[in-house]
């Protein structure tokens, strides 16, 4: 992917908390950022799609949201448990 150099103005305080986290993670300041873009980016579209999906079938129902939480919490807690596998 091409990289294109742009001049973003943010609070210091932003600032220095995304250098800290960065050199936390042992990556470039602009890689944490554009990690950050691409899943702020990524929920947008979720967010439209939900939008269009509701406005054609009608909104989702107190069941279906909790059948969705439960099958988010069980991705997570297997994605967690595979990463704390691999760093054993």
């Amino acid at each position: 992917m091409a990289a294109r150099k742009i001049t973003v103005t943010l609070p210091e305080e932003l600032v220095e908390a995304l250098g800290a986290a960065a050199s936390e993670d042992g990556v470039p300041l602009s890689r944490l950022v554009a990690s950050a873009v691409e899943s702020e980016l990524r929920r947008r579209v979720g967010r439209r799609l939900v939008a269009e999906w509701q406005a054609e079938h009608g909104a989702f129902t107190v069941e279906e949201l909790a059948a969705a939480r439960a099958e988010m919490a069980a991705a997570d807690a297997q994605a967690l448990g595979a990463a704390g596998q691999a760093a054993a």
